[in-house]
């Protein structure tokens, strides 16, 4: 069995192309100790060209060495709006898996369509949780993670956090299927259902506590 299907196991590789098993949250996440493979498992699932960003500010608590920009080879593959997104290498792996295994199944069950576009607010960012003057750190800081606002389908219909989590649709369904799916593949996954602050977007981040397996899902 651990041949047919190494994601079920703890102490198995991981591949990016591999599906999703039980343990690859907790694996996605080690790769922050682990920079080198990390851009190697990104080569060998064909996402390139792969980047060390350098690190940018001074500050300790705002900077990191593992920044990619991720260009997949294969073109039938999701474009991110704006382009220029940098992230850390665990989250750019991550986000293709979530992509692969979660995004687009639940798009073409849901709404019998294909996505071309993840929009996005952005990764990096300097600043402390909820942007306040004190107190720890946002995952942003280190490019560890993303937020999400909506997604663009093939036939031209755009799925937005903000307009279509509320509703009681397809389109809010498949976005609940997204949200429930990253959960498997990252350490933290905030909604709507968190807070208001979060009331457009999804906050997807890999904080180093994924790898022990705390994660949040809300």
């Amino acid at each position: 069995m651990m041949r047919d299907h190494p994601e079920r196991f703890p102490w198995t590789e991981l591949s990016l192309n591999h599906p999703v098993g039980p343990f690859t949250g907790m694996k996605l996440a080690s790769l922050g100790d682990d920079p080198r493979r990390c851009l190697a498992l990104l080569r060998e699932a064909r996402l390139a060209e792969t980047v060390y960003v350098q690190p940018v500010p001074d500050d300790l608590s705002c900077r990191f060495t593992d920044g990619v920009t991720v260009r997949p080879e294969d073109r039938r593959s999701v474009r991110f709006s704006p382009a220029s997104l940098v992230t850390s290498c665990p989250v750019a792996a991550a986000l293709a898996l979530w992509e692969r295994d979660v995004v687009q199944p639940a798009a073409q069950v849901r709404l019998g369509s294909r996505v071309v576009q993840i929009d996005h607010a952005g990764s990096y960012s300097c600043r402390r949780i909820y942007g306040q003057a004190e107190g720890r750190f946002s995952e942003h800081a280190t490019a560890d993670a993303i937020d999400v606002l909506g997604f663009r389908l093939a036939d031209g219909r755009r799925i937005s956090v903000l307009g279509d989590w509320p509703r009681s649709s397809r389109e809010a369904a498949f976005l609940r299927d997204a949200r429930d799916g990253a959960c498997d593949l990252f350490s933290t996954v905030l909604s709507p259902d968190y807070n208001q602050a979060h009331a457009d977007h999804f906050h997807l981040d890999q904080a180093a506590r994924g790898a022990t397996g705390w994660r949040l899902c809300r």
